[in-house]
């Protein structure tokens, strides 16, 4: 009996570490982990049958290492590229972030880039021309304007020659809001709208025949506030939400075709204008400006106040490292089988996890906790509303009385 329970803690102890080591291998994933965890949980499962039949604690603890080794041998295997001879990539939103380092990071590899951005002669543009190869051609392109993007085709056909275009980069967008739905201007909503989804979609349809020609790749930075209601950003995350399901779509339209087309959905990192302290200024000022008075009373400048702040101290955390979201893109354009998505920065895998696996009011409250942690409570929720209703309303009295009277007097 004592063998017994003796190889019943052996055998605990071993499915512990192995359970435990699946499962973080799984929220390290880009959640394409769900055969894996049917394997690892099917092994789980024959190692308990053995032991109902009574095999020794040696045995099945050899079974398990076998299957873990057998497991880490096939992850283990680098994944092939492809070449990137005589392969040419148009990227968009260059000037910073992403773009700027993904036209470095593919120019380096041997791409054949062509990278867009909104001043030829700002900082960005002048650092890819310093630190890039003569591959590297720069376009200057707004993609709200229809006349960019079609020149841009055109410099880009003159380049090529009868060559198609292997790759397109979806990249600029444009985060303009913080605060509630409510809250949120309709100009802001339209400004997101017009920039990443309308702006993106007219760029990839106006390059898609060379895309086709080549059988080639389309990698779009979408966002994972476009598939989860992040509190504060409903503009945003409406716009990225409408690309999502262009790109998808367009993904099954494009399978005949051989094109394969692949989103990132990045944690948040430290790009463009999020740590400039000025930026979140001037949109706190523009909103505070704009707001209808009835809202602004409603909520109250504090709590709006206290938005701008979380986002700047969201801002300032926010990982410098654009590495993660850069192999990301690498790997879309290289590998023999891209994934459909890549999950890219820390915790977005479990993001993903615990929005797919757990109940909405976890999934929800996670969210909450991990993004904008909102303490000061809208005005006309807090406890002393009813009294400045009261207020209000012999505000409103008084001044009906004093209308009342200048009436009266004009009669």
């Amino acid at each position: 009996m004592e063998d017994y329970a003796f190889s019943f803690w052996i055998y605990m102890g071993v499915m512990s570490v192995f359970v435990g080591s699946a499962v973080k291998k799984i929220l390290a994933s880009h959640i394409h982990a769900m055969p894996s965890l049917v394997t690892w949980l099917s092994a789980t499962s024959l190692a308990e049958r053995f032991f109902s039949f009574c095999l020794s604690a040696f045995f099945a603890v050899a079974a398990l290492c076998a299957a873990c080794g057998i497991n880490t041998s096939k992850k283990g295997v680098p994944a092939s590229r492809l070449s990137t001879e005589g392969k040419a990539v148009f990227i968009t939103g260059c000037d910073t972030g992403f773009g700027n380092a993904a036209a470095k990071c593919l120019d380096a590899l041997g791409f054949e880039v062509f990278a867009t951005v909104l001043n030829l002669a700002g900082a960005g543009a002048r650092e890819l021309k310093r630190t890039c190869s003569s591959r590297l051609t720069l376009l200057q392109v707004d993609i709200t304007k229809p006349e960019d993007v079609q020149q841009a085709l055109l410099d880009t056909k003159d380049k090529l020659g009868m060559r198609g275009l292997w790759g397109l980069v979806n990249n600029a967008g444009v985060c303009v809001n913080f605060g509630d739905a409510e809250l949120s201007l309709m100009s802001t909503y339209r400004g997101c709208m017009e920039i990443n989804f309308f702006g993106t979609l007219n760029v990839t349809k106006t390059f898609l025949p060379l895309l086709r020609q080549d059988k080639g790749r389309i990698v779009t930075i979408s966002s994972p506030s476009g598939e989860q209601p992040f509190p504060c950003l409903a503009a945003y995350g409406a716009s990225k939400a409408a690309l999502n399901l262009f790109i998808n779509t367009l993904r099954h339209e494009l399978e005949p075709w051989g094109v394969k087309v692949s989103t990132i959905f990045p944690a948040a990192f430290k790009t463009g204008q999020s740590s400039n302290v000025d930026y979140w200024e001037r949109q706190y000022k523009n909103l505070i400006q704009n707001l209808s008075p009835g809202l602004l009373e409603e909520y109250g400048e504090d709590y709006m106040l206290e938005t701008k702040e979380l986002f700047q101290s969201h801002a300032k955390v926010a990982p410098e490292d654009l590495s993660p979201v850069i192999n990301c893109i690498t790997e879309a354009l290289l590998s023999p089988k891209p994934h459909v998505r890549y999950y890219a920065g820390p915790g977005v895998g479990l993001m993903y996890f615990i929005y797919s696996y757990f109940p909405m009011s976890l999934s929800d409250r996670f969210l909450q906790k991990l993004f904008v942690k909102k303490k000061v409570m809208p005005r006309g929720l807090r406890k002393d509303s009813s009294l400045h209703c009261l207020h209000s309303h012999n505000n409103n009295n008084d001044n009906n009385i004093n209308n009342n009277n200048i009436v009266k007097s004009e009669m």
